[in-house]
């Protein structure tokens, strides 16, 4: 019960703005990881930027299992295996930014696309988090069951060999 697993991958690039930089950031998520990107709305109105409800600003692709697996470790191959302890979470989870995706292995250059850069979240969890989203009889982690920041930053190290350093 006390192994760690991946739960997801959530690839994201924000964009601001809807037109080609949208279209063109859902072709290389589509490009990297071979699944149907959705659009990410805005949910109110922020005058100063431009933007109103339900206006598409982003989009994002959720990876699970052995899609997941497969990608994770180019992404870390995209950040030369070293991670800063910031980029952990207090719960265990992992955020991480690729500034550009031709730094990816195997993803060539696209002229259409152009240079875009991109947002990783890897989310981690173990056998017993159902708990808290299942329909009847949902419950809270006990603290002892959760994933803590030392935890997490131990199992990438061990299962995929990456340096986690201070700054």
């Amino acid at each position: 019960m006390r192994e760690i697993k991946i739960e997801k991958i959530t690839l994201n690039i924000g964009v601001g703005q809807a037109g080609d930089k949208l279209d063109n950031a859902v072709l290389l998520l589509q490009t990297i990881s071979n699944s149907k990107p959705i659009q990410t709305k805005t949910m109110k109105r922020i005058p100063t930027w431009g933007l109103r409800p339900r206006l598409p600003i982003g989009t994002k692709v959720t990876l699970r299992g052995k899609k997941a697996l497969s990608l994770l470790p180019r992404l870390f191959a995209a950040v030369d295996n070293k991670l800063k302890i910031n980029n952990f979470d207090t719960y265990g989870n992992i955020s991480f930014g690729i500034k550009e995706y031709i730094d990816i292995p195997d993803v060539e250059y696209n002229v259409k696309i152009g240079i875009i850069g991109l947002q990783a979240s890897i989310t981690l969890q173990r056998a017993g988090f159902r708990i808290k989203y299942r329909k009847q009889k949902n419950a809270k982690i006990p603290n002892r069951h959760r994933i803590t920041k030392d935890e997490a930053i131990n199992f990438v190290k061990n299962k995929f060999n990456i340096n986690v350093t201070e700054e």
